[in-house]
């Protein structure tokens, strides 16, 4: 769970940057203004990362705050399911990422298995919409949806790319050392569970 500074700042930051679009006056930007630095300065010295990438990431946006979208897609083939290796950390998640702006959750899911992964798939259904802090080992500083999407392989292989070292298909009972703020066991194990139901109702938060 969380800290609860870090639920602080993000509401701070939430006030802040709704309070820069709808601002009628200059005495009241620079006022959201101050306090939207405040926010960034205060993630700063807890969390040691730059001031550039926590604006970038965390301040760096106009008009009214929206959650982050985070697409994962599960691949599962004979049993075992499709894993990526991230350059990030060396550890392994589902195939995904951050959705594209004007595209839709399958063109997301699409464009990330095949730029990770170097598979060609068609996505399914949807497994799950979840709130990232509510189920994954990470403290956001931002809100993000992440959608699960069940996928059928059509073909491909693995090829060299800038987020990912290599990717695997992996038993449930075998699974590697995970990224957990991207994919955890509990997701995998969702993910099985729905593979192997024919009707299958999506959970969401």
């Amino acid at each position: 769970m969380k800290n609860k500074w870090l639920d602080w700042i993000i509401q701070i930051q939430s006030v802040a940057q709704a309070g820069l679009n709808y601002a009628e006056n200059q005495y009241d930007t620079d006022r959201y203004q101050k306090l939207r630095d405040l926010s960034v300065e205060i993630m700063h010295h807890y969390t040691e990362v730059s001031h550039e990438k926590i604006k970038d990431l965390f301040a760096g946006e106009t008009g009214y705050q929206t959650p982050k979208v985070d697409v994962r897609a599960s691949v599962i083939r004979d049993n075992r399911i499709l894993l990526v290796r991230e350059k990030i950390d060396g550890k392994w998640s589902l195939p995904g990422g951050w959705a594209d702006v004007s595209s839709s959750v399958k063109e997301s899911v699409e464009r990330e298995c095949l730029e990770e992964a170097g598979m060609s798939v068609v996505p399914e259904r949807i497994i799950a919409v979840q709130l990232a802090d509510r189920h994954n080992d990470h403290p956001y500083p931002y809100t993000i949806y992440k959608i699960f999407v069940e996928c059928k392989m059509t073909g491909g292989s693995f090829r060299d790319n800038t987020e990912t070292f290599a990717a695997d298909f992996f038993s449930q009972d075998e699974l590697p050392d995970l990224s957990t703020e991207r994919t955890t066991v509990k997701q995998i194990a969702m993910c099985f569970e729905a593979h192997g139901e024919t009707l299958w109702e999506p959970v969401f938060d």
